[in-house]
């Protein structure tokens, strides 16, 4: 039995490091993701008169020019027209009514969503989505990098 392909897209909502956002893109590249949006203050793969970030490039590989992606200042409209579009809304966060990625029940259509490498994702965002799921941790700390937590859950989630 051949098994559905899923569609998945991205938001980085206030992600700060160029640096992770271009390993996102590089990450989403391998991994098939049709779309990232960038939102907020989430560096973009240019600069604001347009031309290409070396910085970016250096991490992505080029990345940018092979995924898809868009800029929206509001994170929140752009959750809430995509669920209108059907998508289901997964947000990534060590939250107190999160559930283990592993057991989440993921759609054909879902948009994982992640946030600031420090405050992680508001609360207005989390109560949106359609489900939150945080990545068990087993040692001392107390996180993933946010580009090594979106590598993890793309890839669990496309069934990689």
């Amino acid at each position: 039995m051949a098994r559905t392909k899923k569609t998945i897209a991205i938001v980085l909502h206030n992600v700060r490091s160029v640096y992770n956002v271009g390993s996102i893109f590089r990450t989403a590249d391998a991994a098939g993701v049709k779309k990232i949006y960038l939102c907020g203050y989430t560096p973009t793969p240019v600069d604001r008169f347009g031309k290409a970030r070396r910085d970016f490039a250096k991490v992505s590989l080029g990345a940018e020019k092979s995924v898809a992606w868009e800029y929206k200042q509001s994170a929140a409209g752009l959750i809430k027209d995509l669920k209108k579009r059907g998508y289901q809304i997964v947000a990534l966060e060590q939250a107190p009514e999160a559930i283990d990625y592993r057991r989440a029940k993921i759609k054909i259509r879902a948009v994982l969503v992640f946030g600031n490498e420090v405050s992680g994702l508001p609360m207005s965002i989390r109560k949106s989505a359609d489900v939150v799921a945080e990545i068990p941790m087993r040692g001392d700390k107390e996180s993933l990098n946010v580009s090594v937590a979106a590598g993890v859950a793309m890839f669990r989630i496309l069934g990689i």
